[in-house]
This record gives C-alpha cells, structure tokens and sequence, in this order.
C-alpha cells in the first residue's frame, strides 16, 4: 500500500507532496492524490511523478493514512463519501462469503489528518466513529516555499505513533509542533494560519509609506521585505526578548522612537489583538458548522 493519499489536489497539498518528495520522506510511488480537476490531476502527476485518481475512495484504499486537504465548507460531503465506505471493525470475513463489492474499510486501519480549519475531532470522529485515528492539524501557506509552521493534535484513538508520522509530513515544509488537545488550534490559526497576511499588511503598508515619503516603489518593497527578513532573523537568533530589541533599536529622542510613540497613539497592539481575536471567533463558527 502507499503510505498516504491527499483528498484535494490543491496549493497546499502540492507543497507538502513537493516537500515530502524533495526532502526524501516519502517516494513519488508512495503518494496518491485524488483531486476532481484533471488540470490539477495532470500538474501533479507531471510535475511530482506521482499517481493522481479522481476517485476519493480509490485513493482511501490505496493508502494506509488519508490527509484531508478540502475547504472547511466541503469537508462534511467528503466525510459523508469517505464514511459510507467505511464500517468500523468489519471485514469481508465478517459479512459473509457471499458478500459482494469491496468490503468496508475498518476505521481504525487508515490514519487520517486533516488540515481543515476550523474543523474539531469531534466532527471527524463522529462522521468516522469513535475509535478512528484522527490528527488535526493547522499548517500555514508559507508551507508552499518550505518555510510552514503548523500545530498538530490527535483524537484519543491515534497513537503517538501517528502523531510522530504526522510531524514528519509538516516537518518536511518547515516545522511543526504537537499540542497535549487541540483547545489552542483556533487561536494557532488566528495567529499563524492566517499570519501571513497581516505580514503581507504591513509589509504593503510599510512599502506605501516608503513611496509617499519619496522612494520609488520598487525600492520601497525591496526595503520593506529585506527589513522584515532581517528583524525576524535577528530576534531567532539573539537571547533578547521583543521588548528589549525595541530598545536596542529606539534610541531615546530619536527617529525610531518617534514612529513607536505614533504606533501607540493609534493603538497598534490592540488593533492586533482584535484582529486575532476575530480570526479565532470565526474558526471556532466554522467548528461548530
């Protein structure tokens, strides 16, 4: 059997195959993606060398783990396909030597991730039963240049074993960390799954100021992108909290003390405290269906 099957041939499932593939964790032939597209179906297959099906539940047969990469709002029909299929602890054996099809697939033999936002184990268990092996998971799109950070945390019927199989699919697109529940994933979504974009907020706002105070444009962003890299660089590497690299950089009446003085005019940390607050409501919405 291969060892794990994308359902969405999306961005992300892309990236993680490319990364999986690259990085020498799995080899094209243990992949299998099924994804309605054939555009999608024939880039993947040319680009990555692995097999693509249209079919949801040949690629749940071929593999011995199942990684959910649908939208939050489709994910219902795809569990509702996945688990007519499915019928926990049975076997051809168990129906009979007469029984015709293929034989239902028991839960508890395939491992199954999601990276659905929003939605709970609980969703999963109870389209799956009870007893089937679940990891959700919150990846991020900077997965797509091996640069994802992604939390993970598992329903009570996945072994750490799964887990640990989990961590090395997200470790192979930057890092991933295991979480004891999965209580904290609506506020890692908030603050790392839609992340990117307040990054690429402020990088534009940053870039527009540049080019109203005189530089052209292109040199704005180039700044703008280049400031960000190394700021983030520097505060992985220095021993220094956040609070004491600001003052490192804000010499007293100076020009970087100026701007801060401005920022919390208007109130910069709780506009992002809001913002965060109100991306990890509506994860929590998207949960609870």
């Amino acid at each position: 059997m291969k060892k794990l099957a994308f359902i969405g041939g999306g961005n992300m499932a892309e990236a993680l195959a490319r990364g999986l593939v690259a990085g020498k964790v799995f080899a094209p032939a243990d992949l299998i993606v099924a994804e309605v597209d054939p555009g999608r179906r024939r880039k993947l297959g040319r680009a990555l060398k692995i097999e693509t099906t249209a079919d949801n539940l040949a690629a749940l047969r071929a593999a011995r783990a199942v990684l959910f990469a649908v939208k939050p709002q489709n994910i219902d029909d795809v569990l509702g396909e996945i688990r007519a299929a499915i019928a926990p602890g049975e076997t051809r054996a168990a129906r009979g030597k007469g029984a015709s099809g293929p034989a239902p697939i028991a839960a508890e033999s395939r491992l199954f991730i999601s990276i659905a936002a929003g939605i709970t184990l609980a969703r999963f268990t109870a389209a799956l039963g009870p007893r089937a092996r679940v990891i959700r998971v919150m990846p991020n799109a900077p997965a797509m240049v091996g640069e994802g950070m992604a939390a993970l945390a598992k329903s009570p019927g996945a072994t750490r074993a799964d887990l640990n199989f989990a961590l090395r699919i997200f470790r192979a697109v930057g890092d991933a960390v295991a979480l004891d529940d999965e209580t904290p994933l609506d506020a890692v979504t908030a603050l790392s799954g839609s992340g990117p974009a307040y990054v690429y907020l402020f990088v534009k706002a940053l870039a527009d100021a540049g080019a109203a105070e005189g530089l052209e444009p292109a040199l704005a962003l180039r700044m703008a992108l280049r400031t960000l890299r190394g700021a983030a660089e520097t505060m992985r590497r220095s021993p220094l909290s956040a609070a004491e690299l600001i003052r490192v950089v804000a010499s007293p009446g100076g020009t970087t003390e100026a701007a801060l003085r401005k920022f919390a005019e208007r109130g910069f940390s709780a506009i992002v405290n809001e913002a965060l607050h109100a991306a990890a409501q509506r994860s929590r919405e998207l949960g609870r269906g």
